[in-house]
C-alpha cells in the first residue's frame, strides 16, 4: 500500500467542465487507484457535483473543484456545501486556470482548504493529498 491510506480508499470527488479530466485524473492516479488507495468520482458541473452529494456526501473526504464553470460556479459550490456542513469534512480544494486575487478570496471566505492553478502539478497534488490525512 501507498501512503495515502492503510485501511480505507480516500473518496475523492473531481468537479470539472473539461471533458478529459476523468481521463487525465486517472492516468496520473493510476497506481493509486489500482491499489484502493484512492476512489474517484468526477461531476462536469457544479450542479452534477451537488446531485452526486446529496447521496454519497458522507463518502466524500476531498473536493477539487474548478471555480470558472458555466451554470453553478466552483465558488457558488463550495458556499452552498459549506452552508449546509461549516466544518470539513470534506475538505474543498478549489482549482482555476486564473490566478486572481478576487477568486482566492471569495474561496477563502467560503471556508475553501486549498488553492490549486491550473495546469495542476500532479506531483505537488499527491504530496497535498498525502498530507490531508
Amino acid at each position: 500500500m501507498g501512503f495515502f491510506s492503510y485501511f480505507w480508499a480516500m473518496k475523492i470527488l473531481v468537479v470539472d467542465d473539461e471533458q478529459d479530466i476523468k481521463t487525465l485524473f486517472e492516468q496520473r492516479f493510476r497506481r493509486e487507484i489500482r491499489g484502493g488507495e484512492l476512489d474517484f468520482s468526477f461531476a462536469h458541473s457544479g450542479e452534477e457535483a451537488l446531485e452526486y452529494l446529496k447521496e454519497h456526501f458522507s463518502e466524500v473526504v476531498l473536493i477539487l473543484s474548478d471555480i470558472n464553470m458555466p451554470g453553478i460556479s466552483g465558488i457558488e459550490l463550495l458556499r452552498r456545501i459549506r452552508a449546509e456542513r461549516p466544518s470539513a469534512p470534506p475538505k474543498i480544494m478549489m482549482i482555476t486556470a486564473y490566478n486572481d486575487d478576487d477568486n482566492y478570496n471569495q474561496a477563502q471566505q467560503y471556508g475553501a482548504d486549498d488553492f490549486l492553478n491550473k495546469p495542476l502539478d500532479f506531483a505537488s497534488l499527491k504530496q497535498k493529498l498525502s498530507q490531508s490525512l
